[in-house]
């Protein structure tokens, strides 16, 4: 599909935000269960929605930290593959943290550490800037306009 020719799309805009959500836990279980998963016995949804686990005063809370930062790291690759607009990617990431709130509220309660929304906002920030910096390094890159000629 050509950018000019784009329709709005209310079945793509939505099936690219579950998409995007769904990765974005994968790639943050997956950084959750090296980082913290070897230092506590047993590794509960705790440690991805209840505000209180994330901290730096120990050591655990600063692995789960770490772990919201290169997920949103992951973040910025998937928002290059699925959304492949530089112009989008605020808006997709911001979606992304937004619903991540909404989840952590009905979880465990409004976030009341300023740890969780300083690594949140940071996460937020990180992701939207390299996935549209990833995003504007792609479309502008230069169209090969040279063919293979044939021996016809």
């Amino acid at each position: 599909m050509f950018y000019g020719t784009m329709v709005w799309d209310p079945w793509l805009i939505v099936s690219q935000i579950i998409c995007l959500q769904c990765l974005y836990y994968m790639s943050l279980g997956f950084f959750m269960s090296f980082l913290v998963g070897t230092r506590v016995p047993w590794m509960s949804l705790i440690y991805l929605f209840d505000y209180s686990t994330l901290t730096i005063t120990t050591f655990t809370g600063f692995c789960v930290a770490v772990s919201f930062l290169f997920s949103s790291l992951t973040g910025a690759g998937i928002l290059l593959y699925l959304i492949e607009r530089a112009k989008k990617c605020l808006d997709f990431s911001a979606t992304l943290y937004i619903i991540h709130l909404f989840i952590c509220i009905l979880y465990g309660g409004w976030p009341y550490s300023i740890t969780w929304w300083v690594v949140n906002g940071s996460s937020l920030a990180l992701m939207a800037l390299l996935g549209e910096w990833l995003c504007v390094k792609r479309e502008s890159r230069d169209i090969p306009l040279t063919r293979i000629h044939s021996n016809v």
